[in-house]
């Protein structure tokens, strides 16, 4: 694992899974320029790198964030600037380039605002009991402007997303279950380790199927269910010729588990 002593973002390679920490526990894992630049980069070390299958995103410490560090992040945004460097993966998915691979992502403790939106940006997510989540944007003068407007009232339905995005409100992890913002309510001790297993299920199947299932269903909400249905067959055509479509095949013929390449 990537430990600089300076580092917002550790990283580690498992195999196919690649696992993210988020890494100033000092801060409560606030999020600053450098955090934010530095988590775009393990996107982008993870995306290009064609034996990462999987990821998984957890906290170091026992908050998973307390939100943007307003004090160095503020003043940027309010000049217009980037956070992310040009041509890296923009981890919340806002905007060109992003990601085409699987995120499982785990919450503990303080998951405020940019926490939230992480969240709501990765594809599995889990949390300790007691976690609590809020886009407390509102109470500070501003919005949430990493995608919470956007997926929240997706995941959870307009009228439970207004719930907590117009008023700022806290809610815990039962909350955040029942309105289908997280997958799983895991003990804090098993959290990372169910968010690892978790990971290596997906990421030992066939990357290119996992890949495609991620594109179609994401095209599906975003685009809709029209245009994802058009790049159905497409997709299947070009998949159904791959090595690894064959060696599932061949392993279920021969009642074995495949041994998937990512080809």
């Amino acid at each position: 694992m990537s430990s600089d002593a300076d580092a917002r973002i550790t990283t580690e390679r498992r195999d196919h899974l690649f696992i993210i920490g988020l890494n100033r526990p000092q801060k409560m894992n606030a999020f600053d320029r450098q955090m934010l630049r530095e988590l775009s980069e393990a996107y982008t070390d993870y995306e290009e790198d064609d034996q990462l299958w999987c990821a998984v995103v957890f906290p170091h410490g026992e908050h998973s964030t307390t939100g943007l560090d307003l004090a160095d992040v503020g003043p940027a945004v309010a000049q217009g600037e980037e956070l992310f460097p040009k041509g890296k993966i923009d981890p919340f998915g806002l905007r060109l380039p992003r990601r085409s691979k699987p995120v499982v992502m785990a919450a503990r403790g303080w998951c405020l605002t940019i926490g939230l939106e992480l969240m709501l940006a990765s594809d599995i997510r889990l949390a300790a009991p007691g976690t609590k989540f809020a886009q407390i944007e509102v109470k500070r003068g501003i919005f949430p402007f990493g995608g919470g407007t956007l997926r929240l009232p997706q995941v959870a339905g307009w009228g439970d997303a207004m719930r907590y995005l117009l008023t700022g409100d806290e809610f815990e992890a039962d909350e955040a279950l029942r309105m289908g913002v997280i997958q799983e309510v895991v003990a804090a001790d098993e959290l990372v380790d169910r968010a690892i297993e978790l990971g290596q299920r997906v990421a030992s199947q066939a990357p290119l199927g996992v890949q495609a299932t991620l594109e179609t269903a994401r095209m599906a909400v975003e685009e809709g269910q029209e245009k994802a249905a058009a790049s159905l067959l497409t997709k299947a055509s070009e998949i159904m010729r791959s090595e690894d479509a064959m060696e599932g095949m061949q392993s279920f013929l021969e009642r074995r588990e495949a041994d998937f390449k990512g080809r």
